[in-house]
């Protein structure tokens, strides 16, 4: 029988041992937050602004009030992060969050357009901490079953240079065109252009995530500037910002900051964002002002992680594709 077929499209994606993985992996998770006295929180999936990022399509809905005849445009978040930001202002204490997050963009072995992350924030805690914090969670999640060593603790300017062969940060877009024809990335001037965020994300992930040493986890910190998200500038060192990323076996599994906390600097972000979206042709989703009104009033001192836990699940059970450990992925919904 066809795998198109309706009889053979209703059924799940994933096995029985996927299911049963992916239960315990949420019961550890909420067991290694509670005895660490962090809360878990839920926040709207559903919100009226989605971010600025041009990197980044959100879903968009519209929403009709009774007796309107025209919707509001409302966003399936792309991260619970500004919601959570605003429960950290409004003195929430540490929080985590395993939630549903949605982005428009492929399918594929990596990338499911509706996927689950668990995001945390931490009061007090800086970038070595929150690592640390990170390779305690995954000895629970890993239980034993995989050994992953030591992690890997780089700088990013470190990997760059030592697999691309140039500076991140102060190359331009022509040299870092000639390390793309060298490694035979034919079609990468004309995705990038003369954009040096698309450079780095380009180069990095065709030279230098393929060079990650199989079976440790790396932890790549200190991201370019240029490369900010919501993460601040490194005090003493405007070149860089306080980001990291984990890496295992290659793949990407989460993304992480010492927060901005700067409502004047994230406003400037926020423009900066709608600038290049402008340029792009890409639609201009709203600043979102209630997050500017948490920072003004004050976001404690803090670290958050967010980590993709399908992309995790498939390193923990040895899948090859994420839909091995999703129900039902995009194809089946």
């Amino acid at each position: 029988m066809s795998k198109s077929s309706p009889e053979a499209s209703w059924r799940p994606s994933c096995d029985q041992t996927a299911l049963r993985a992916r239960a315990l992996t949420l019961k550890r998770i909420r067991r290694f937050f509670d005895e660490r006295g962090v809360l878990e929180v839920e926040t709207p999936l559903l919100g009226q602004s989605a971010g600025t990022d041009p990197h980044l399509y959100p879903f968009v809905s519209q929403y009709r009030r009774p007796g309107q005849t025209v919707g509001v445009d409302y966003y399936l978040q792309t991260s619970p992060e500004f919601a959570m930001k605003r429960l950290l202002a409004s003195g929430s204490g540490s929080i985590y969050q395993i939630c549903k997050a949605f982005r428009n963009e492929e399918s594929g072995r990596h990338h499911n357009p509706e996927f689950t992350l668990l995001e945390w924030y931490r009061i007090g805690f800086g970038l070595d901490q929150l690592m640390d914090e990170i390779e305690a969670l995954f000895v629970v999640l890993f239980d034993g079953k995989r050994d992953l060593g030591s992690s890997k603790r780089v700088p990013y300017r470190k990997l760059f240079e030592q697999w691309v062969g140039v500076d991140p940060i102060h190359a331009d877009w022509s040299e870092f065109a000639e390390c793309a024809r060298r490694c035979d990335l034919s079609e990468a001037t004309a995705i990038c252009g003369e954009d040096r965020m698309i450079w780095l994300d380009l180069l990095f992930s065709h030279i230098v995530q393929p060079q990650l040493e199989l079976g440790r986890v790396y932890f790549v910190y200190d991201y370019p500037a240029c490369l900010p998200s919501l993460a601040r500038k490194k005090p003493g060192g405007e070149a860089v910002v306080e980001r990291v990323e984990i890496f295992l076996d290659g793949l990407e599994l989460g993304n992480g900051f010492h927060e901005l906390a700067d409502p004047v600097e994230q406003d400037m972000r926020f423009d900066g964002d709608l600038v290049v979206r402008r340029q792009l042709g890409l639609p201009l989703p709203p600043k979102d002002q209630r997050l500017l009104g948490a920072l003004a009033k004050g976001l404690p001192d803090c670290s958050g992680m967010a980590i993709g836990l399908d992309r995790l699940l498939m390193l923990m059970t040895g899948c090859s594709h994420i839909e091995q450990v999703l129900a039902f992925p995009v194809s089946r919904s």
